[in-house]
């Protein structure tokens, strides 16, 4: 395995650059409605007004790898809040039909949390890192 050891750098870089790309176009979803219309019309506020600028703009400074470690470190947060408020909280106020008991509906697999849960680690995991290779920041000269 000594073959994807010497490519640890390059394998980092994808991780950044496919995780920043695939949280931005969570965000564009409903700001711009595009690559396909979610709409913020029912959004609460801070979603609307906090929440998916952090997509859009986290993903995109991580993807293109400029100041990744505080646009990671935001998102991450984001995405830790995200899921106790979607997700999580559903062991507490379980829905009328669930079937599930208390301890499985905490569960990301089963309360379908498992992308917030995954950004959230990826990000952070980013944040700790920082940009790495084929980024904005190593062309300026930036050292993380």
């Amino acid at each position: 395995m000594n073959f994807i050891k010497n490519l640890e750098p390059q394998c980092y870089a994808l991780l950044r650059i496919v995780t920043g790309f695939l949280f931005m176009f969570h965000g564009t979803n409903y700001i711009l409605s595009w690559p396909m219309a979610r709409g913020m019309e029912n959004a609460p506020w801070f979603m609307a007004y906090i929440g998916m600028p952090i997509l859009t703009f986290g993903g995109l400074l991580t993807f293109i790898g400029f100041y990744s470690r505080p646009a990671a470190f935001l998102s991450s947060g984001m995405m830790a809040v995200a899921y106790w408020m979607a997700y999580g909280s559903k062991a507490f106020y379980p829905p009328a039909d669930s079937t599930n008991s208390f301890i499985e509906l905490m569960l990301p697999i089963v309360n379908r949390g498992e992308l917030s849960v995954m950004f959230c680690f990826a990000m952070l995991y980013i944040s700790s890192r920082g940009s790495g290779i084929w980024s904005v920041d190593a062309a300026r000269g930036n050292k993380d």
